[in-house]
């Protein structure tokens, strides 16, 4: 059985960063994506090392050719959803922005991605994650009091506010074409995003519980009881131990009496308590500590480097990875209809010839197409 987006047909123009995770998500979860991009329509399968691209073919298409812009709108007319993450007017100039899609697949869901969005002043503006996030207040609040931002890889803005936000849309839009026969554009930015999950963060701003300073607050390491603590042999260990019934069972497991501290939430006396915490967690190893914390509902977990989290046993038990190569196993997990890593990445161009077989180009029609130059 195929996952729960069997028979959904999608055409990526291949980008980078969020844009290839939206779609790899769709392609896992069964969606038949095809994923055009620069690339040699003779090339053999071989697998390729960027695990974004899974799950789907990849089909050798040149964009600047009158022929490989018009085999797009041709896939379009064929698909329900298009993806692309150009800066915002590149797909226009290519001819092969909403107004050309749509006019071609009314019914379609034109999903774009961009960091700061289709319009306003800096829609036009190069960036990365960090640019986005630094404009959408969801940088400065990460780090330690006293130090600057911490950049949370690329995982806020490209990822979460991304690719997340942009597959949420399309899905949406998605739904609403197959009820109304109406597409339209969905307009993804990971500016956008990255602000809509600080959303709770405003919410005790608004309130007074959370302070605009860094490294002070419940979540941002200002807590001791929400931390993250060097052991003996120079490893970590996260607590997570925000409600009373975990943070008893934090300071037991640490050989300390509840009665002997100051009130957990005595914000004046955490610097304190933090400290004396952290020369605790120093006196054993990382493995000591989990051990010592097993079985015990305190929050309490080591803190693993990618490589080890794939061979911890719990994610062992339940296959969050997979091996050969290590890469995260498809998610969400769905009782009727379960989402697969469908193939490999592979390399450039490599799916073309098959690839069109399957959305009705046929030989004959290839053919035409190579000749007129759609392919790169």
């Amino acid at each position: 059985m195929g996952g729960p987006l069997a028979g959904v047909r999608v055409v990526e123009l291949a980008g980078i960063g969020p844009s290839p995770y939206a779609c790899m998500l769709l392609a896992d979860l069964g969606a038949d994506v095809l994923r055009l991009e620069r690339g040699d329509p003779d090339a053999a399968p071989e697998p390729s090392w960027d695990l974004l691209n899974r799950s789907r073919p990849s089909v050798a298409v040149n964009l600047k050719s009158d022929a490989g812009r018009a085999l797009v709108l041709d896939l379009a007319q064929r698909a329900e959803v298009l993806i692309e993450g150009f800066r915002p007017g590149v797909a226009e100039r290519l001819g092969l922005g909403p107004a050309e899609v749509l006019g071609r697949n009314a019914r379609l869901v034109y999903g774009r991605m961009t960091g700061y969005g289709q319009t306003g002043p800096l829609a036009s503006r190069a960036g990365h994650d960090i640019n986005y996030i630094a404009l959408s207040g969801a940088l400065w609040p990460i780090g330690r009091a006293g130090q600057r931002p911490t950049p949370p890889l690329n995982l806020v803005g490209d990822f979460g506010g991304g690719a997340l936000f942009l597959v949420v849309g399309v899905l949406a839009a998605l739904n609403h074409a197959r009820a109304t026969g109406e597409g339209q554009v969905v307009d993804a930015a990971m500016l956008d995003g990255s602000a809509s999950m600080m959303a709770m963060t405003h919410a005790l701003l608004n309130v007074g519980v959370w302070v605009e300073e860094r490294g002070v607050n419940l979540l941002d390491t200002g807590a001791p009881f929400y931390e993250v603590y060097e052991t003996r042999d120079h490893r970590y260990v996260a607590v997570g131990a925000i409600e009373a019934k975990f943070y008893d069972a934090l300071v037991t497991g640490l050989g300390l009496d509840v009665a002997d501290l100051p009130a957990q939430m005595d914000r004046d006396q955490w610097p304190a308590t933090k400290e004396r915490f952290a020369r605790i967690f120093a006196t054993r190893t990382r493995d000591e500590w989990e051990a010592t914390f097993e079985g015990i509902d305190a929050c309490v977990t080591p803190v693993l480097s990618p490589r080890e989290a794939v061979t911890h046993p719990h994610n062992v038990a339940r296959g969050v990875f997979l091996e050969h190569p290590a890469q995260p196993a498809p998610a969400p997990r769905f009782s009727r209809t379960p989402a697969a890593i469908t193939s490999a990445p592979l390399a450039a161009g490599s799916g073309t010839r098959d690839a069109l077989a399957a959305w009705e180009i046929d030989a004959a029609h290839y053919a035409r197409l190579r000749q007129a130059g759609a392919f790169a």
